[in-house]
């Protein structure tokens, strides 16, 4: 089957989509199908508002019309933003069935960046997501609140980890810092509520492994915390290991793939009971769940490491690959 993935968020950026997407695409992949990638590199882009990281096609009808113009068998809308509703608005005008997916809460975002009412926004969500044959959520939670919205042909998708490239390993990182290592992962941006984790009284050390908006502003604020950049593959895998508790603070992410690959480097998670990690950790097998921090993270270390490695073991990209092609809507 080829198939065409119509994505604002790609390579170079650096989040769960983009590696949801590539991890996805590796599996089908090695099922002989073949996979399109409809993204802004392929043309000009322009930052978005308010998150220069992120950047936008300018002129998506020539990426999405180009794509469209050879033969294919599926289209799958992962994203909201302009090469996504490109793509969308020819499906829709020459009457080729599409799925998409949910990937972040938008609602959330547009609220806390411009102060838009959720309201408004769910709106324009069914609008998008309600001519999909289905939209996957990462989460039967995620499915139920999209049900909630109106968004009826929300169906429950899933996540896996990449347990050969993400695994225990000897390390001597963090060699210098006082015992225990607690790490955070993932773009330092107001929505991943990094300031939780930053002003939590946790003992021993933080480490954040990634880099965002907000990185110079509290990396001057809290010189005691070590800010070590993004890091890539095997790096990324050695500094998970070395942690003893890897701390999500987000309250906004619909899963948080970098949850599970923690688990897969034997370190137990803690986190906030809300929609992502309500559906990924459970209580004393793989982290600890509480609206204080400090709890959490001090339940979580008495985890076995153990215990981490088999949860992640049990979730595999090669099921996520199959769940999506379940639900392609082939022409």
């Amino acid at each position: 089957m080829r198939i065409l993935l119509a994505t604002d968020a790609w390579s170079p950026q650096v989040n769960g989509v983009v590696r949801t997407w590539q991890q996805t695409i590796r599996e089908l992949n090695t099922m002989d199908h073949e996979v399109e990638v409809l993204h802004p590199a392929l043309g000009r882009t322009v930052a978005a508002p308010r998150y220069n990281e992120i950047r936008l096609s300018l002129a998506p009808w020539r990426i999405v019309g180009d794509a469209m113009s050879r033969p294919f068998d599926a289209v799958h809308i992962a994203t909201e933003g302009p090469i996504g509703f490109e793509t969308r608005r020819r499906c829709e005008s020459r009457g080729i069935p599409y799925t998409t997916s949910y990937h972040t809460q938008f609602p959330e975002y547009m609220k806390r960046y411009f102060a838009l009412p959720p309201a408004i926004t769910w709106r324009f969500m069914r609008w998008f997501h309600g001519g999909a044959r289905a939209t996957l959520a990462p989460t039967q939670q995620v499915t139920e609140q999209l049900r909630a919205h109106g968004i009826i042909c929300a169906r429950t998708w899933c996540r896996g980890v990449d347990t050969t490239m993400f695994r225990p390993s000897a390390t001597g990182l963090f060699a210098d810092l006082p015992r225990p290592v607690h790490l955070y992962a993932g773009r330092v941006a107001r929505e991943k509520n990094i300031d939780a984790f930053i002003e939590a009284r946790l003992p021993g050390s933080k480490v954040v492994v990634g880099d965002g908006p907000e990185r110079a502003r509290l990396e001057r604020a809290h010189p005691a915390v070590r800010f070590v950049g993004y890091k890539f593959g095997d790096e990324l895998a050695q500094h998970y290991a070395a942690a003893d508790v890897f701390v999500f603070a987000s309250r906004t992410d619909t899963f948080g793939v970098v949850m599970l690959e923690a688990n897969a480097c034997g370190v137990p998670i803690a986190a906030y009971p809300v929609t992502g990690p309500i559906d990924v950790v459970r209580e004393g097998v793989n982290g600890a769940l509480d609206e204080d921090l400090v709890a959490a993270a001090a339940r979580a270390m008495q985890v076995p490491r153990e215990s981490c490695l088999a949860h992640a073991r049990s979730q595999s990209w090669r099921r996520v690959a199959e769940v999506l092609l379940s639900h392609l809507a082939r022409r």
